[in-house]
């Protein structure tokens, strides 16, 4: 940052006088800032919050809106399934890692089902429905998904699968504009409004006030270039999400997603987490990044996906969230789509929330040798891996990856190729290292006093891996901790 828009702490016997004050003082009004404003109120806090934008909302609201929840909540056991804190437990430790952070992964799913509980009470409405389908998202109104691969290889026998996805009930959704992120947090911002939570909008946050002890005691911030200083007589919380559109910060910590943010919004400029760092706060998992893979499962599931030497990397059925990961991160981003005439036509009939991500082939053939050849690929490459992989198919198994029966089935002719290089985006995940209790911790170990931290702007449950539901997930969970956490002071 330019000595023009400073990030350093200013001492409190610098402001002169306050424009607002609360107990409470919240940074970002999306799905962790709202969490933790209805907590602090409940906790009989005074709040304030500040928001960057004309309203509430964030990117939560624009979001497919899966919470990642478990353990046996009323929507699993009304669908059928059955789940437990250990499994849960087993499995987000696998999918999330390496290095997640084991005492909060624990904490998340022991208290999994009460978080649940906590929003139905706030108001959010889940639909006692399963869907079953690939996609990325229910294309109606069900309220329960599989969103981490969670009954795919290899997770499958790591712990007993069960869908966790939760997706709040509404009707006349649409991806990135009013997904069901926008029914989880409306509920939250009436129940903050109804406790008496203030908002401000169209308030930046520049940096943080300290007192002599070096405790935070409020923001100085900025609406329409002018001044503004807030005081927090008891704590603030850091609540303005990822820093995926700050160029320079990616470029330092997740280079490979330089020119390719997704799932975010402009806002989320990493400010927040800079202005902490200016205290001396340390971070966490900083490359850690999900990545979208911008193909329709239900034609993924149906084919092979093969790399830029026509090798298979990852089990078709799997969260496409893990496919654009492994496709980025350790295949050189490209991938190609290969599926025969068949099962593409059932894949374009068959019902899903994107239909936008249904592309057309770039190569059609009569055989796998001609494909091949137009692909430009090694000669025998693509025609070894059809040809093992038909192999297994005709006894229905995937011996290779583990991609599931139901989805396996000899490629026949004619056969074609999808063009899927570069086809990946995302978000990153690391950011400010908090407690349990949401406290910013500074580079010696130590909680900074009076300074909390939720949401994307803190580095939460996934350390390298990602599943659907996490984000929104951790950022209401330890949002509503961070929020009775600063209440307390």
């Amino acid at each position: 940052m330019t000595e023009t828009n400073p990030v350093r702490p200013v001492p409190v016997d610098r402001i002169s006088a306050w424009d607002f004050e609360a107990d409470v003082v919240i940074a970002g009004y999306g799905i962790a800032g709202v969490c933790a404003a209805v907590g602090a109120a409940d906790a009989g806090a005074d709040v304030l919050v500040l928001e960057r934008t004309g309203g509430w909302g964030g990117a939560a609201a624009l979001a497919g809106g899966f919470v990642y929840l478990g353990g046996g909540t009323a929507v699993q056991k009304a669908c059928g399934f059955e789940d437990s804190v250990d499994d849960m437990r087993a499995f987000l430790t696998a999918a999330l890692g390496p290095g997640v952070d084991e005492e909060k992964i624990a904490a998340y799913c022991a208290g999994s089902v009460a978080h649940f509980d906590w929003l139905v009470g706030c108001g959010v409405p889940f639909k006692h429905e399963f869907w079953g389908e690939p996609g990325w998202e229910p294309p109606t109104d069900a309220g329960l998904q599989y969103t981490g691969g969670e009954n795919s290889a290899p997770y499958a026998t790591v712990a007993r699968p069960a869908p966790r996805g939760h997706v709040p009930q509404m009707s006349d959704k649409r991806t990135g504009e009013q997904g069901g992120g926008y029914m989880l947090v409306k509920p939250l911002a009436e129940k903050a409004a109804a406790l008496g939570v203030r908002a401000e909008y169209d308030v930046r946050v520049q940096t943080l006030v300290t007192d002599a002890s070096g405790r935070v005691v409020g923001v100085l911030a900025k609406r329409y270039g002018t001044d503004l200083a807030i005081r927090a007589r008891r704590g603030v919380v850091l609540a303005t999400g990822s820093f995926a559109y700050n160029d320079d910060m990616v470029r330092a910590y997740a280079p490979h997603l330089v020119g390719r943010p997704a799932a975010s919004i402009e806002e989320h400029d990493g400010r927040a987490i800079r202005m902490a760092q200016a205290l001396g706060a340390d971070l966490a998992h900083m490359d850690a990044t999900e990545v979208a893979f911008f193909c329709d499962p239900q034609l993924i599931a149906r084919g092979i996906l093969v790399n830029g030497r026509g090798q298979r990397y990852v089990p078709e059925d799997t969260y496409p969230g893990r496919i654009g990961q492994l496709t980025l991160l350790k295949n050189d981003n490209e991938a190609f789509l290969v599926i025969d005439e068949e099962s593409y036509e059932a894949g374009v009939a068959a019902p899903t929330s994107s239909p936008q991500l249904r592309h057309q082939p770039k190569w059609v053939c009569e055989t796998v040798a001609e494909l091949e050849a137009e692909m430009g690929l090694p000669e025998r490459a693509l025609q070894t891996t059809v040809e093992v992989y038909n192999l297994h198919a005709e006894r229905g198994a995937d011996p290779l990856l583990g991609k599931k029966r139901e989805w396996v089935k000899p490629i026949g002719s004619p056969v074609a190729a999808i063009d899927l290089r570069g086809m990946t985006g995302g978000f990153t995940l690391g950011g400010l290292r908090t407690s349990l209790h949401a406290e910013v911790l500074h580079v010696d170990g130590a909680p900074i006093p009076g300074l909390y931290a939720a949401g994307r702007a803190a580095a939460g449950l996934s350390a390298w891996g990602y599943c659907s539901g996490v984000s929104l997930g951790d950022g209401s969970f330890f949002g509503r901790r961070a929020g009775i956490a600063a209440a307390g002071g």
